[in-house]
């Protein structure tokens, strides 16, 4: 008999663990036979591997003793966005030549899409990324970003121009909305006192408007003191589209509290500027009590046009939704219900005779009604010792009558516009809403702002502004990964009138929470951190003669991760 091999079999059982088997092979005559030596099954899989390997003469050392892992970073977020800015050329726009301040403000916009927040904050968190070695930014400070967003709002003007040039042409929609954030402080000249959108009241504040183009895309913003009206910056937008952006003909597009009567005559006397904003509730509830808007004509269709003399040389077209009618009436039911309990119990109060006086009375009286905005349908007595209300039942149907109806005002022609697209146009300014929803919340964080100057909180904002920019291509780019419709082919034919509504897939990926595949469906945020988990990870080699030389490996993507990545390989401008 002749040994020929020793060897390691791993047979299958069943539903049980493998058997691991040393054997061995030997010759008798001319026929090669095998024994068992020992059942190993005892082993692991990957012990038994390794005894294979030492079967076969290789020579085995632990991990520990080859190489050293003496540093990791996270990598894939910080490098998928970074892609995304490089596929949209917004460094370059930002300056042609590479610079210590270009690439600051880079990893600024990167910091505020991965991890929002402080400036302080930022250099720590950048400090565990490969951010800092991408963009050659070591050592950067606090400072040195104040000085770069100095340096950045210098090329404000140069940057929304190429922006605009980039998205705007003549004949296009313009959208514009103004919208503000509460202040940290009170030391900076733009903080005041106004109407909070943010809902923080008697909080300073700053305002900001934002141009945009019709599909959403911002392409500058303007900041104003906090106690700016909205219709007095709009001819401010107009001149700026026209004389620095070169925009001769727009049609601009602005919510009823943007283009009032008087934006509207001034607007007549500029060349090349249609328009399209929509009418008070108080300019609707007097066309239907003239009868010059006919609420039965709902019955049949739920969108129609039709002019008047109050608005020589207009198109009105008059809308009713009936989802939107059904939510104010139970939004106006609540408050009522609400304003009622409240006012019974200062009646209450004035029958025990804790609360005494026309003018005590009187101020208890409008802290409630003012609080649910109700006073328009509360008929009030208050006399020094004795106070009754009731409610105005003629002036609750009067606006009964009108809800789920909005009126579209537009200068621009039938030819040009029909009325299904005009309603459509209005409604594009949600693309606005949407990015001021996107700086505000735990998305950007343009909120609360701490910047002390003027100029620190026009840089923080265009700051924000360009973040939006980028992450509203990642968004569109990784639809497929995310939440998010894909079916936006839709919305140029789908009813301009009814509620929106999502496609049957979109429903069934936030029903299931996952993709087709099987994986589970992202957010943004969630997304990026899944991609944080691709790091790059600097180790040391320790075998003889090698001390001192270190190599560098990126952590291989899974298929998430790499499908991500091919989807923003595909961003086109």
């Amino acid at each position: 008999m002749i040994v020929v091999d020793m060897h390691i079999d791993i047979v299958p059982n069943r539903n049980s663990k493998p058997a691991i088997l040393l054997r061995e092979s030997y010759r008798e005559g001319k026929k090669v036979k095998k024994r068992t030596i020992a059942n190993i099954s005892f082993l692991t899989i990957a012990q038994a591997e390794a005894f294979r390997l030492i079967l076969k003469g290789e020579q085995l050392t632990s991990v520990d003793t080859l190489f050293e892992k003496v540093a990791s970073k996270h990598h894939g977020h910080v490098d998928a966005v970074l892609m995304t800015i490089k596929k949209l050329g917004l460094d370059k726009l930002i300056s042609a030549k590479s610079c210590r301040e270009r690439n600051i403000i880079v990893a600024v916009i990167v910091a505020r899409l991965c991890k929002p927040d402080s400036k302080l904050a930022m250099t720590r968190w950048w400090n565990d990324t490969t951010l800092p070695e991408l963009l050659d930014l070591e050592g950067v400070t606090e400072d040195d970003i104040y000085k770069a967003m100095d340096w950045l709002l210098d090329r404000q003007k140069r940057i929304e121009k190429k922006l605009a040039k980039r998205h705007l042409k003549d004949g296009d929609m313009v959208l514009y909305d103004l919208t503000s954030s509460y202040f940290e402080g009170v030391t900076c000249p733009l903080a005041k006192i106004g109407k909070s959108r943010d809902r923080k009241r008697n909080t300073v504040q700053v305002n900001y408007g934002l141009v945009a183009s019709k599909n959403g895309c911002p392409v500058s913003v303007d900041v104003y003191d906090g106690n700016t009206g909205d219709p007095s910056t709009l001819m401010g937008q107009v001149h700026k589209a026209q004389e620095d952006f070169g925009i001769n003909d727009m049609v601009l597009v602005g919510d009823r509290g943007m283009i009032t009567q008087k934006q509207i005559d001034e607007l007549k006397g500029v060349d090349g500027i249609g328009w399209i904003t929509a009418l008070k509730t108080g300019a609707i509830r007097k066309l239907v009590d003239d009868g010059a808007l006919q609420l039965d004509l709902f019955d049949e269709r739920n969108l129609f046009e039709f002019a008047h003399g109050d608005f020589p040389g207009e198109r009105l077209v008059a809308c009713r939704n009936p989802a939107l009618a059904s939510k104010r009436e139970h939004k106006r039911e609540s408050m009522l219900e609400a304003t009622e309990k409240e006012l019974e119990k200062v009646c209450a109060m004035v029958e025990r005779g804790t609360l005494k006086g026309r003018d005590k009375i009187g101020v208890r009286v409008g802290k409630v009604i003012n609080k649910y905005k109700m006073a328009k349908h509360v008929v009030l007595r208050i006399e020094d010792n004795n106070f009754s209300f009731e409610f105005d039942e003629k002036s609750i149907a009067a606006e009964a009558a009108i809800d789920g109806i909005y009126v579209i005002r537009t200068c621009v022609s039938k030819k040009t516009m029909s009325k299904e697209d005009a309603v459509r146009n209005y409604k594009n300014l949600t693309n606005v809403e949407r990015a001021f929803r996107s700086l505000k919340s735990i998305d950007l964080m343009v909120r609360p702002i701490r910047h002390r100057t003027e100029d620190r909180v026009r840089a923080h904002i265009f700051l924000s502004m360009l973040a939006y920019y980028v992450q509203r291509y990642m968004l569109e780019a990784l639809r497929p990964l995310l939440f998010a419709d894909e079916d936006q082919d839709s919305k140029a034919t789908r009813d301009p009138v009814a509620p929106a509504k999502r496609s049957a897939k979109a429903l069934e990926k936030a029903r299931t929470k996952t993709l087709e595949d099987g994986t589970k469906v992202h957010s943004l945020g969630t997304l990026l951190h899944h991609m944080s988990t691709i790091t790059r990870d600097e180790c040391v080699q320790k075998l003889a003669g090698n001390e001192n030389n270190t190599f560098v490996i990126d952590t291989k993507p899974n298929p998430k991760q790499q499908r991500v990545y091919e989807l923003l390989g595909g961003i086109r401008l």
